[in-house]
C-alpha cells in the first residue's frame, strides 16, 4: 500500500519516518510522494590515464567494498553556487540534502524515484537502486547519468528525487544492515 500526502505527513509527525535536518516544507508533498533536495556532495569517477589498460572491478571478489573501492577511484566535489554540469553520457554519485531513517517498528520501506521535469531531460538519479529498505538510516545515495544529448546544470538544494512510501506486509525480523547503512554523505 502507497502511503498518500497526509499519510507521509502523519508517519513524520509520529516518527515513524524521521527527516533531518529539518521538516520538509509544504510544497515538497505531491498526492503520494515526497520531494528531497540534493546535497553539495558528488564524487566523481576518474578516468584511466595510461593507454592499453582496462580497469576492471570485481565486486564478487572475497573483501572487495564499494566504500573502499569508491575512495580510490573517484574523487570528491562540493557543488558551488554555479552549480554542477551533468555531461551527456556522464555518471556521477550524488546524495540527498535529508537524512532518512525508517525504524523497522514503522512497517516501513520507499523508493526513490527520478523526478519528471530531469528525466524528460535524459537525466536519470539511480540506476537500479530505487529501493530504501524497512531499517534504513542515512542520506540516500543517488546514481546520476546523463542520457540526454544536452549538458544539464544541476544545483545544491534543488528537488531532485522523490520518495514513495510502501507499507510493509509485517515487522521485518531485521532492519537494513547492508553495506550501506548509516551511510554518510562522502567528501
Amino acid at each position: 500500500m502507497v502511503l498518500t500526502d497526509r499519510e507521509i505527513q502523519s508517519a513524520i509527525e509520529s516518527k515513524q519516518i524521521k527527516i533531518e535536518p529539518q521538516l520538509p516544507d509544504p510544497e515538497c508533498y505531491s498526492s503520494t510522494s515526497l520531494d528531497l533536495t540534493l546535497s553539495k556532495f558528488l564524487r566523481i569517477w576518474k578516468k584511466s590515464k595510461v593507454v592499453g589498460v582496462d580497469q576492471i572491478v570485481s565486486p564478487a571478489t572475497p573483501g572487495y567494498s564499494f566504500n573502499d573501492f569508491s575512495q580510490v577511484y573517484s574523487d570528491p566535489h562540493e557543488i558551488g553556487d554555479d552549480g554542477f554540469v551533468l555531461e551527456p553520457g556522464s555518471f556521477v554519485l550524488g546524495w540527498t540534502r535529508e537524512t532518512i531513517e525508517l525504524p523497522i517498528s514503522a512497517r516501513l520501506a520507499a523508493r526513490v524515484e527520478g523526478k519528471s521535469s530531469l528525466a524528460r531531460l535524459g537525466i536519470g538519479i539511480h540506476v537500479t537502486a530505487p529501493t530504501i529498505h524497512a531499517g534504513f538510516k542515512g542520506p540516500i545515495q543517488l546514481e546520476f547519468c546523463n542520457h540526454g544529448t544536452l549538458r544539464v546544470r544541476i544545483m545544491h538544494g534543488m528537488p531532485v528525487c522523490q520518495l514513495i512510501f510502501e507499507q510493509t506486509f509485517g515487522t521485518p525480523e531485521k532492519g537494513y544492515k547492508g553495506q550501506f547503512f548509516g551511510q554518510e554523505q562522502s567528501r
